[in-house]
Formats: structure tokens, sequence, C-alpha cells
């Protein structure tokens, strides 16, 4: 997620309101009835426009489902990806996205029109734009199943994260993992920063790296866990791409990245530029997070100043524990 507009009226919704209004099929209705509270200042229409050149994207493995739930937090929408083997009957599907049964079964029905079964869900994080629709989907996915020379499985597919309390089944997530549904080779690396669960996996047959949040196709993420974390994970995913010579990003919002230094170069310049204006400001008498987003992001578009607040409010920790 990245940002947040205003309500009608002028007052802000909070992080938590927002997270869970992605998460659900209410930004789909609000946009059919033309009004979006919670809309990018920078996508003017508001009614998915830009789904044509997203809903699609992909490489030879990986596909995007963009899920219609556009805001100022989710860009155009969460991309869910359907991975597979070319010819493989099982697909790993990341991110269901939000809880949305017009979304949901639009990616069951699409996989099942392909003569395929999805075996596996796995979440690069459990914001509810990302993970809300796993447990409905798991349900559809399994009856689908039923209709495939695979058969159903019982109980629904499994849900694997980084986060107990976003798992369906037994298994879970964590670094070093290798993921091999359907003959893949998925490779899962812990990423912190966004959130403290954020994941990261690696599609080496693709050359595709998959950040979820903590890389965006556009603009710049929004902080819930610490900086310091999140500073370490760019670091990280940088040589890691430099070392494997990755071809592509697969963001979790937004188009896909066939620059992955270029982008991971400007995110980290762009985190270091905005750490040493908040110690400019600080130093020139800035007290609070507000104050200093009032120097900081006085070219920033004034309904996006309180999700910049959270991130300022993990850069003033972050330069307190290093001080």
């Amino acid at each position: 997620m990245t940002a947040m507009s205003p309500r009608r009226g002028g007052a802000p919704l909070s992080r938590a309101v927002m997270w869970r209004l992605a998460g659900t099929s209410a930004l789909r209705h609000l946009e059919r009835l033309g009004w979006n509270p919670v809309r990018h200042p920078d996508l003017r229409s508001g009614r998915m426009g830009r789904m044509s050149e997203i809903d699609g994207i992909g490489t030879e493995r990986a596909t995007c489902w963009l899920a219609p739930n556009p805001s100022a937090m989710t860009l155009d929408g969460t991309n869910t990806w359907v991975i597979g083997e070319p010819g493989a009957e099982e697909v790993v599907v990341v991110d269901p996205g939000p809880k949305d049964g017009v979304h949901l079964k639009r990616v069951v029905d699409g996989i099942a029109a392909q003569g395929r079964r999805v075996g596996l869900v796995i979440l690069t994080h459990g914001h509810p734009d990302h993970s809300a629709g796993a447990a409905r989907f798991s349900e559809l996915a399994a009856a689908a199943a039923a209709g495939t020379s695979g058969g159903s499985r019982a109980g629904g597919v499994p849900v694997r994260a980084l986060d107990p309390r976003h798992r369906l089944g037994d298994e879970g997530l964590a670094e070093g993992d290798v993921i091999t549904t359907g003959g893949l080779e998925l490779r899962v690396m812990e990423t912190p920063g966004h959130s403290n669960d954020s994941l990261t996996f690696w599609l080496p047959a693709d050359r595709a790296v998959l950040t979820g949040d903590t890389v965006l196709g556009y603009g710049t993420t929004v902080l819930e866990g610490k900086l310091g974390d999140y500073l370490g994970s760019l670091d990280r995913l940088r040589k890691f791409s430099e070392d494997v010579e990755a071809a592509t990003i697969l963001p979790g919002h937004g188009p896909k990245l066939d620059d992955p230094i270029g982008a991971l170069d400007y995110y980290i310049g762009h985190r270091r530029e905005r750490l040493a204006q908040v110690e400019d400001a600080v130093a020139a008498g800035a007290r609070t997070a507000k104050e200093v987003v009032a120097r900081v992001y006085s070219d920033v578009d004034k309904s996006l100043w309180p999700a910049a607040e959270w991130s300022v409010k993990a850069q003033l920790e972050y330069l307190n524990e290093r001080s």
C-alpha cells in the first residue's frame, strides 16, 4: 500500500479503515457509484482506467489478475499473481487479494478454463488487500478442482504465509523455503519493512522477483515496520538482483518493472534522500511528524500527507535509535 486520500469533507480516513476497505468489495461498488473516497489523486478517472495495462501482464510463468480495489493505498488495485510451469496442471496463486467474490471467482474460473487447478496459495504479507480473500479463494479453488482430473481437496487449498494468523493448513513460509508445486521453483526471502511479515519470492526460471509491497510498480510504499529493516531489505534485494541478474520485478501493485536494479536504486536513493530531509527538518526545529511533513513534503499533494506521517514516524524512530 502506498498512500491515503481524504474523505468527502476533508477528514482523513485512518490507516486501519483504509486497509479494511481495500480488503473488501466496497471500493468496486463505490467506483460503480462514481465516488471513491480513497482514490489516488494521480488516478483521475478512478475507474480502473489502467486495468488493460496491468491485468494480464507478467512473464512466461506468471500472470497478473488485477483486483478491482483501486485506491490511494492500492494504486490501480492489488495484483494477484498466478504462477505455473508451462503445461503443468497445478499452479501457485500469490496474494488472492480482497474478499471480493467477483475477483476471486474470476481468477478461479480463469485457471479452470486453462484446464489447471490451484495447488497452493501463498501470501507476500497479511494486509487485507492481499490476504482478506484467501480463505474464500481457498474454498472456491478446492471446489473448482472437483471438475479437473486432480479431484477436490478436503478442507480447501493450503494457504501459506509467514504470519501464522494468515495460514490455512499446517505449513507456513520462512527464509530459505523452496516451493515446488506443479514443478515450480519459487524461493522465499524475508524482507521486512513495509510490514514485519513481508516476503519476497524469486522465480529463477523467469528471473522474476515478486516483491509484494516492498517495491511497487510506481510511487513508494508506506512503512508499518521499522525503517532500518526496510533499508536492509532494499539493500539485500539490490545485491540479490544484481547477483542473479534479475530481469523483472512483479510488484503487489502497479505495472511490472523491467529494470530491477534501476528501480531498487531509485527506492534506496529516495529513502536516503527523505531521511536526510527529515534530519534537516528536525535540525530546523520541527518536533512532530506533522511538522516534519509540512517541511519535507511541501511539494506533495496534501491529501497524501497523512500517509507521509506514517513514514516520517518510522524515520524519526530510526534516527532516535541510531543516535
